[in-house]
Formats: structure tokens, C-alpha cells, sequence
């Protein structure tokens, strides 16, 4: 850019990495090229010379809506290049008739990639607005609206690049409905006024605290734009999905709600995610169900009632069947549908995680908050039946009724195995591994001439040859 680039884009360029700075410099000759049919071309675009709504269409229709493209547009000619930048900006940063200008893009892509949250708040505001007439508030429906959009963008990217880690999103929930409900659960961590305006201020607020804000962002920009920096690889932000039974299953989760799922769980827990229990899949049974959930480790239960509801619990430790509570601080509950929700521990007891079965003197069945006969989640060892009783809220996690009627109909059910399954226990024959007795010698020796008998020799099949 030469001399004439004022100190804001010096500032800004410095930000990044020597290796990256030709990179930035070069987005707008490519981006120009590139929407003029010269892809190949690595030559300066003239002085003066700006990017049009036209260019950004072109080079990032296939991945971005039209309408988000236009917000992004209107963003970075909103952008003040400071006292230095040519004429082709307008005054205080307005945007001049023929786009946006070398500078400006700069300063966009530092805010976007590099900046802080006073200054991401900015282009946030400019994005939620729809108008020509820039305002210095925005409606929390506004910000909702962009969100969705950016969203939307966010799962056509990993899709469409391949990653999604497993996942298949024909073979899954509703994901338009989920890039809504995703953005209104985003928005409702907003703080507007009491006229429900949200400010610069309000928005910086909220950018510090809910990071998928930048993430989204950061990744929508590399990504439309078809450049990477060598310091950040990509953010991974789906969880991996195997051993999954595609052909079989249509499954209730979808994209965005993964999303949002799977920076809930504790960092620990990065394991790929894997079906244990689906009704549509091993029906309704309640025996069927206990026995993955005693060997998959740390699960993820998902249940749909026949409200239309969807809700479930995380359970940080592998199930065990017993007449008492188990369980720690790390569990949670939470809702999909008709919001977006997740509801962790208070502190007021422990009653995280609860399963019994075939007594006659305690409750059967799976709860997880609350107390006996008034659990935050309760799924009944009859099966197809159980309860969220809050009034009004659950004691062990703060949540509300999550299902559609207090006594809720299941419709259907997913086990998700989300962490490191337990290791099996020492003496397991399940696995392969022998008796011990086998594994010592000298153990089967010393019973023997003690006179101990040995009961499971002859219960035991003769071994066939290995090497027939």
C-alpha cells in the first residue's frame, strides 16, 4: 500500500505475522481479479480502484448468503481508514459510491481475526442493521436475524468443505430450525436496554462472554475469503462422530445443535461421540438401554415426548444400577426444543444422576435432578413414560419443566457415549481375558494340592485348535 496508508492499517497490519501480512495485503488484488475473471492474475489493482457489492458476490456467493454478503458489504464500507486513506472513502468513513477501498478491507480483516471485543462490536452493529442509514443501536431481534444468517453460513461451510467429522446432515435433525433456535440462545446472553436497544457497549459486553460470536466470525471470514493464517488452524467445531448406523437411523440431533452441545461438556470430554441406545433402532427397553448405558462411560441422553419436545441430561460418569444418587457437579440437563438451554449444578444437593431397577422397596428407573418422585428428568423403568417436575425449578440444577406436560410420552430416545469408556474390570472373561487361574500357574497348583476344587474347569468349553 506504499506510503499513503494511514496509521490505523499500519496498526492493524501488524497485528499479523510477518509470513501472513502479503497474504492480507494480497485479498484485495485476488478478490478484484478474481470477480473480473482473472483468477490467475497476481497484479496490483489500480489506486483508486475499489470492491463493489458485485466483487463480494462473486467471490463469496458460494459459500454466504446473499443477504449476508450485502451485511458484510455494508460493514466495511462503515469503516473509518483513518486521515491518511484515499479518496475513494467518503467523509468519517462513510462509503464512497464505488465500495470499499484497500484500507478499509485491511481493517476489517484485523478487527475480524485479530481484534478485541470493543472493536468487533462495531462491525457487529453494522452488521445486524439492514438499511442504508447507519443507526448506533440495534434491536435484539436484529442481532438475532444476522446471527442466523452467520450461522447458516458457518454449517454451509463445514459442510461443504467436509467438516463435519462424521456426521451426516441428511440423515439428521431439522438444521434450519436448529440455526434459529442456535441464534436465539446466543441472543438471550444479550443485555439491551430497557427499551430493548442494544448499544456498542451492550454488544462488547456480549461479544466477551459468548465466544462463539468471534468463532463464527473468525471462520466465516477465513473461510469466504479462501485464506488461512499460519498461527490459527482452523477451529474444530463438531465433535467426531463413529460407528454410527447411517443407513438405519435418522438421528435427533443436527448441526447446530451439536454446536451448541459440545463446548457445554467439560474439556475432558473430547472423545468421538458414539450410539449406544436409540429406540428407533434397539426399541423401547428399558433392560436394553441400562446395559449401554453401563458400559459407554460419560453419556449424552436425548429424548423426544410426543409434545414435539426435546430435552436430556449429561451424565459425567458411567451409570451404575443402585438405590443411590451418583454422579458429580459436571452433569447437567438441558433442552433443544422448543429452546436451546443448558441448566448446571446449584449446589443446593448432589441428586445428579440416579438408575435403578427390579426393587421393590425404591424407585426403578433413570432421574437425574431433584428428589424421589419429583426429578428434574425422570424416564420410568416401564419405559415410554416419566416426569419434569421443577415448581418451579429443579433444586439440584435450576432448570424448568422440561418436557411439554409435566407426565410426558416418549416418542423416542438416544444414548450418546461422549467421553472415554470405562476400562473393563480386572477378571472380565466379556473382553477375552481369561481366569486367573490361567494367568498363574502356579495359583492353579497350589489350590490343587491344597485340595481346593476347581469348580470352573469343567464348566468350561474345550479351547479349539488356533492354528486350525
Amino acid at each position: 500500500m506504499g506510503n499513503t496508508e494511514s496509521v490505523v492499517v499500519q496498526k492493524r497490519l501488524a497485528r499479523f505475522r510477518p509470513e501472513d501480512r502479503p497474504s492480507v495485503e494480497g485479498i484485495f488484488d485476488r478478490l478484484h481479479a478474481a470477480a473480473d475473471g482473472h483468477s490467475g492474475s497476481q497484479s496490483k489493482t489500480p489506486a483508486g480502484k475499489s470492491l463493489t457489492l458485485q466483487h463480494l458476490q462473486s467471490s463469496m456467493g458460494n459459500l454466504a448468503s446473499d443477504s449476508l454478503v450485502r451485511r458484510i458489504f455494508r460493514c466495511m464500507c462503515s469503516i473509518d481508514p483513518g486521515p491518511a486513506a484515499p479518496a475513494a472513502c467518503g467523509k468519517s468513513g462513510a462509503p464512497a459510491a464505488s465500495g470499499v477501498a484497500r484500507e478499509q478491507l485491511v481493517i476489517f480483516l484485523a478487527d475480524t481475526l485479530r481484534g478485541t471485543a470493543e472493536e468487533r462490536a462495531p462491525l457487529i452493529l453494522a452488521m445486524s442493521q439492514t438499511g442504508t442509514e447507519t443507526a448506533n443501536v440495534v434491536k435484539c431481534e436484529q442481532v438475532a436475524e444476522f446471527l442466523q444468517d452467520l450461522i447458516s453460513a458457518v454449517i454451509q461451510i463445514l459442510v461443504r468443505k467436509g467438516h463435519v467429522q462424521g456426521w451426516k446432515p441428511e440423515r439428521m435433525g431439522d438444521g434450519s430450525q436448529g440455526e434459529k433456535l442456535l441464534a436465539e440462545q446466543m441472543c438471550s446472553e444479550l443485555k439491551p436496554s430497557d427499551e430493548g436497544d442494544c448499544d456498542v457497549s451492550c454488544l462488547e459486553d456480549w461479544i466477551f462472554r459468548v465466544a462463539q460470536v468471534s468463532l463464527y466470525l473468525e471462520m466465516l471470514v477465513t473461510e469466504v475469503l479462501n485464506f488461512s493464517l499460519s498461527s490459527r488452524p482452523a477451529p474444530i467445531l463438531l465433535p467426531p462422530c463413529k460407528e454410527m448406523p447411517w443407513k438405519e437411523l435418522t438421528c435427533l440431533v443436527d448441526l447446530p445443535t451439536l454446536m451448541f452441545l459440545a463446548p457445554q461438556l467439560p474439556d475432558s470430554y473430547s472423545a468421538p461421540w458414539r450410539l449406544l441406545f436409540s429406540t428407533r433402532l434397539h426399541g423401547e427397553s428399558f433392560t436394553r438401554m441400562v446395559a449401554g448405558l453401563m458400559k459407554g462411560g460419560p453419556t449424552l441422553l436425548l429424548i423426544k415426548d410426543t409434545r414435539g419436545h426435546v430435552f436430556g441430561g449429561f451424565a459425567s460418569h458411567a451409570w451404575e444400577v443402585k438405590p443411590q444418587f451418583q454422579g458429580d457437579s459436571r452433569c447437567f440437563l438441558f433442552t433443544v426444543f422448543p429452546r436451546l438451554r443448558v441448566y448446571t449444578a446449584t449446589g443446593y444437593n448432589e441428586h445428579f444422576m440416579y438408575l435403578n431397577q427390579n426393587q421393590q422397596t425404591m424407585p426403578n428407573g433413570l432421574g437425574m435432578g431433584g428428589q424421589h418422585g419429583y426429578f428434574g428428568l425422570w424416564l420410568d423403568s416401564d419405559f415410554g413414560c416419566g416426569h419434569s417436575r421443577a415448581r418451579p425449578k429443579c433444586t439440584t440444577y435450576g432448570s424448568p419443566q422440561l418436557s411439554g406436560d409435566e407426565n410426558f410420552t416418549m416418542d423416542s430416545m438416544e444414548v450418546w457415549a461422549v467421553g472415554k469408556p470405562p476400562e473393563p474390570e480386572e477378571g472380565d472373561e466379556s473382553d477375552g481375558k481369561r481366569s486367573v487361574l490361567d494367568v498363574d500357574p502356579e495359583v492353579q497348583a497350589i489350590m490343587e494340592m491344597t485340595g481346593k476344587t476347581l469348580h470352573s474347569q469343567g464348566l468350561r468349553e474345550p479351547e479349539e485348535n488356533q492354528d486350525q
